[in-house]
Parts: C-alpha cells; sequence; structure tokens
C-alpha cells in the first residue's frame, strides 16, 4: 500500500509503502463501537447528586405530636414526601462507577481499523518535514493551506511526535485543528476529526507503535 507525501508546498514528492497489518485491515463496526462507547464512557465526571432524608439539612425534632393533632403523623420534615426533604432513588452518580474496561488489544486493533477506512477515503496526509521559519501561527496555516487547500475548512487532526512538540504552539490558535501526541492517539479523536496529517517520523512511531 502506498501513500503520496507531500512537502510544506503541498506538491506531491514521493510516495511512501504502507505496513499492510496496520492501514489495510477491513472495517469491524461492532469492535470500533465498542472501543468508542468505552472512551466515552470513562471521560464522564459524574455531577448529577442529590441528597436522601440521612443528608438534608434539619428534621431532628418531630414536627408535631403523634395524636391528638388531627393531623397525619409525621416523624421528620427530611422525609422525602415533605418539600425540602430527602429524594427518593435520585441520581447519584458521584458513588457510581461509569468507567468500562477494554483491552489494549482490542484499543490498539480499533486504531489500526479507523485509519484504515481513513486510508481508503483518502483522509490522511504525510508530509516529509515541518520546517517552519518562526514557530507562528501564520506559518503553520500556510502549510496547512498549500496542502488542503479547499478541505481547510474541514476538522484536522495533527499527530505530532516527541521532538515536534514545540510546535503546539503555532498549531493551538488554528480553528478546527486538533494536537495530538502520537503515543496519545485513539479512535475518538480519529473519527471526531476528518482529516489527520502527520510527518513522515511521526509515522514511523506510529507504525512501531501499532506493529
Amino acid at each position: 500500500m502506498k501513500i503520496e507525501v507531500y512537502n510544506q508546498k503541498g506538491e506531491v514528492i514521493e510516495e511512501v509503502n504502507l505496513p499492510q497489518e496496520i492501514f489495510g485491515l477491513n472495517f469491524n463496526n461492532d469492535l470500533v463501537y465498542q472501543v468508542y462507547k468505552s472512551l466515552l464512557s470513562n471521560q464522564r465526571k459524574p455531577i448529577a447528586f442529590t441528597k436522601d432524608r440521612s443528608e438534608v439539612r434539619g428534621g431532628g425534632k418531630k414536627p408535631w405530636a403523634q395524636k391528638g393533632t388531627g393531623r397525619a403523623r409525621h416523624g421528620s420534615i427530611r422525609s422525602p414526601i415533605w418539600k425540602g426533604g430527602g429524594v427518593t432513588f435520585g441520581p447519584r452518580q458521584k458513588e457510581e462507577n461509569l468507567k468500562k474496561k477494554v483491552n489494549r488489544k482490542m484499543k490498539k486493533a480499533s486504531v489500526k481499523i479507523v485509519l484504515s477506512q481513513k486510508l481508503k477515503d483518502k483522509e490522511i496526509k504525510i508530509i516529509d518535514k515541518f520546517e517552519l521559519k518562526e514557530i507562528k501561527t501564520k506559518e503553520f496555516f500556510k502549510v496547512l493551506q498549500q496542502i488542503f487547500k479547499r478541505d481547510i475548512t474541514k476538522s484536522i487532526l495533527v499527530l505530532l511526535d516527541n521532538k515536534e512538540q514545540n510546535l503546539k504552539r503555532a498549531l493551538k490558535n488554528i480553528p478546527r485543528v486538533e494536537i495530538t501526541n502520537v503515543s496519545d492517539v485513539n479512535i475518538l479523536n480519529l473519527l471526531n476529526n476528518k482529516f489527520v496529517m502527520l510527518s513522515k517520523e511521526t509515522l514511523a512511531t506510529l507504525e512501531k507503535q501499532l506493529a
């Protein structure tokens, strides 16, 4: 399998071979869905929380005598049937574990499957190397314009190697561009962006990582 490599002017300068076992897989909808849902669940931050009758304030004294008043008997104003009382069966997600476990093989396989599909859809762009005169947003935006042209309005995921971390400063203010370290790539950021862009050096790191 081959893919074109661009220079910073948007010109195709060569083609590189991609391993079939990483970029030539068929799409497995069930696996991708399972991993995607688990990653979303692991990102959830439970905030909905209600107090039961033992946690609301007040209610230490019996509202009125058990008998003789003509009214219904009550033992505490913290009862769920009172206004301001505790809540019965309300959300208590601070005590709930929403995380779902997926093994490493499944996560790695899902990344390969999504990358394979993006390659088929011509949504992966390889650049020879990143060489900016200055680490500035406008300089990197010019590079993106040359490579993506009309597709510059689409969302782009830029994968960076450890040696390229200084480029984050030039990328973080460009709209619809997400920056991710190649070691942290998962199907959430792959599926949430239309295109994937990386250098040849980062591509080599990604292949070692997924091998």
